[in-house]
């Protein structure tokens, strides 16, 4: 009888190895607070684009006052479907549109309002633009989101009671009159100076409870359940901490949201998520194309490189965060071609860094593997299964993955994924290569999270192996993947001192070529050899070129207007001269600030040396530390004389706080010999500035 069952054992045990039984394995459990499916869909978006388009592209402004007329809104040849094209192509997946930005001007003809495209002359007041890009989303399989700034200077109830309800009419509006809503973006400037319906007045609000967040997201998970809200209050997602395009290494998606609520989490620490986080609530960064996020034309040569674009995507989508870019469109109502070139450009280099995987023909293997069930074996990472993962026992929370190569293979980005659904989980890991016979870590790591893209040194390997030192519970890994990417040739560097003298920098090894009129270089341009002077204005434009490469760099851009030779700080007001000339030595790195005694206004008057023919000023904030010490309301003159001054530009550097890149204001052409910027207000409110450079252009 013993024999007997001892063989009716061995038969199912046969019978099951070929026929599949089910493995009597527990799954594990869930770790800390988990996505919902919403979050999980939006975070495989990975990156999408953003629209900043209103009456500012008209102004030349960033922010608008509220006061601006409806009439100047009318662009020649908008074109909503050019808009979803150039973003298709270049891979992005989604749309979200500036319906109202800051001034309070509404792209559709909202009836609660006649601040909107009704009162323009665009299509005799009958446009819709969130219609027309609604409809152009979908016709090319885009997701459409939509961005409404809760703070309206131009509304003369902000800041009160009514407000709330004007605002919560233009939310039900735009959520249940386009269609399917994947996120509504509310921005975290809020209360200031604006026009609020004639006032001009400055009006302050707590954002923590003025806007009653609880009932507005209630309402709007009623009206557009689909819809992820993205910003302040109880949001689903959370802005990054920067507008730079800046995962920290270590980004968690868990979040201490009740403290957020509270008002004791700074904003710094979106950078990271917090590890203990009691909600799932994961990154997302947004950046510009440009330097600014409205259409300016000076920034036509400043859209960033593929090499930039590259370091955006690796530092976002690469570290945990999705990706929101932004593409001004210019007063035409298009899509610059500069910036579609850029793009196409930038998703052709993407294509060519992932397109040599070489783990799909690898044997995979793992120190631990849950049950030693096939359900979560090793091999599931290569599976191409976004359901599938590899886990190990609940009583193991460091382990390692091995994939052994047929033959040596060359490598240099890995590519890892948890499966989220149960949590993020993985605190720190290391990526070794066996070279020659020889483990060698080639990278090391904190989180991983829904995607980690790591860049390593070049190495041909026998085997990689993924090593997990530290996991908050079990490791859940659904994806591995590598890559051979072709080698990246950084563009060179380009300075010019005070007195004109130019300096180009490229890596070791690499020639560089350059022009100075303005054309794009080629290996036939003039080949750099050392330092030259060039003291007039000038555009400068260089390559780099590795020796027995095909392809050269992209081209760095430079422009200059006469060099600040003869240039000084001839007084700073109640201020010893000391460390002035900081701001006029061509040099952004070596910063003057002011006294901390020293109340605003502050006067700064520079000497040229000579006379000469300007149409617009140049201030380089403070790029590096805590306190910046960033001007925000300023007014510039000039002179001929020292003696009587015009008032040439006046007003505010809009969204400074949060992008201190290099402000231009322009005005009309004239003759000076000296300029003076008066610092009027600071962003903190304080009276301490700092200035890295000031110029003409």
């Amino acid at each position: 009888m013993k024999i007997l069952k001892t063989k009716l054992l061995l038969v199912i045990l046969v019978a099951c190895t070929f026929l599949g039984c089910k493995e009597n394995v527990q799954p594990p459990k869930a770790v800390g607070p988990v996505p919902t499916q919403k979050q999980i869909e939006w975070q495989e978006m990975e990156r999408y684009a953003f629209i900043h388009f209103t009456t500012n592209t008209f102004t030349n402004k960033e922010w608008g006052f509220g006061d601006e007329s409806p009439t100047i809104f009318n662009p020649t040849q908008l074109d909503c479907r050019q808009w979803a094209r150039i973003v298709k192509e270049a891979g992005l997946t989604g749309i979200i549109l500036t319906a109202k930005h800051h001034d309070g001007f509404c792209l559709w003809p909202s009836k609660y309002t006649d601040h909107s495209v009704e009162q323009s002359p665009w299509k005799d007041g009958t446009g819709d633009v969130v219609r027309e890009l609604s409809e152009a989303c979908k016709e090319f399989d885009l997701k459409f989101g939509l961005y409404l700034s809760p703070w309206d200077r131009n509304h003369p109830e902000y800041g009160r009671d009514g407000y709330i309800k004007y605002f919560r009419n233009q939310l039900q509006e735009l959520l249940t009159s386009y269609g399917e809503v994947f996120e509504m973006w509310f921005d975290g400037a809020n209360g200031g100076t604006g026009y609020y319906g004639g006032a001009n007045e400055r009006r302050k609000i707590n954002t923590l409870t003025y806007y009653d967040w609880d009932e507005t997201y209630r309402l709007i998970r009623e009206w557009s359940p689909k819809t992820l809200v993205w910003g302040i209050g109880p949001a689903e997602a959370r802005w990054i901490g920067n507008e730079h395009g800046e995962a920290n290494p270590t980004n968690w998606s868990p979040y201490r949201q009740k403290d957020r609520l509270a008002g004791k989490v700074h904003y710094k620490e979106n950078m990271t998520g917090h590890e203990d986080g009691e909600k799932w609530v994961p990154g997302e960064a947004d950046v510009s194309i440009r330097p600014g996020w409205f259409y300016h034309k000076v920034e036509d040569e400043k859209v960033k490189s593929v090499e930039r674009l590259m370091e955006i995507y690796y530092h976002t989508v690469g570290r945990n965060a999705t990706l929101l870019l932004n593409l001004p469109v210019d007063r035409r109502g298009l899509i610059h071609e500069i910036d579609e070139a850029r793009l196409k450009a930038w998703a052709k280099a993407i294509k060519q860094e992932f397109q040599t995987e070489v783990l799909a023909n690898s044997k995979a293997s793992a120190t631990d593997v849950r049950g030693n069930s096939k359900t979560y074996a090793a091999k599931n990472v290569l599976d191409n299964d976004k359901n599938t993962y590899w886990a190990t026992n609940d009583s193991v929370t460091a382990a390692s993955l091995t994939f052994e190569f047929k033959q040596p293979t060359t490598l240099n980005r890995v590519l890892l994924q948890e499966y989220i659904a149960l949590g993020q989980r993985v605190r720190k890991f290391n990526v070794a290569a066996q070279v020659n016979g020889k483990w060698e870590t080639i990278a090391e790591q904190t989180t991983i999270g829904y995607k980690r893209i790591l860049k390593t040194k070049r190495v041909e390997a026998t085997a990689l192996r993924i090593n997990i030192s530290s996991s908050k519970a079990c490791p859940l890994i659904s994806n591995v993947k590598a890559y051979n990417a072709p080698l990246t040739i950084k563009a060179p560097s380009i300075k010019r001192d005070k007195k004109g003298l130019v300096t180009i920098n490229a890596a070791e090894g690499e020639e560089i070529f350059y022009t100075t009129d303005g054309n794009e270089p080629t290996l036939a341009s003039k080949k750099y050899t050392e330092p030259f002077q060039f003291s007039n204005a000038v555009v400068i434009k260089a390559i780099a070129h590795h020796k027995g490469e095909k392809n050269s760099s992209e081209a760095s851009t430079a422009k200059y207007g006469k060099a600040k030779a003869k240039w000084s700080v001839v007084s700073v007001s109640g201020e010893q001269l000391g460390s002035a000339n900081n701001m006029v030595d061509s040099n952004p790195q070596s910063i003057w600030t002011s006294n901390k005694k020293n109340k605003l206004p502050l006067s700064i008057v520079i000497d040229m040396g000579e006379m000469q023919t300007i149409k617009g000023f140049t201030y380089m904030p403070r790029q590096i530390g805590n306190g910046l010490n960033l001007i925000s309301g300023y007014a510039f003159y000039t002179s001929s004389n020292k003696r009587n001054w015009k008032k040439q530009s006046e007003g505010e550097f809009s969204n400074i706080l949060n992008n201190p890149i290099l402000q231009r204001k322009h005005f009309s052409a004239t003759k000076a010999r000296y300029i003076k910027l008066v610092a009027k207000s600071q962003v903190s409110g304080g009276n301490r500035i700092s200035i890295g450079e000031i110029g003409v252009e």
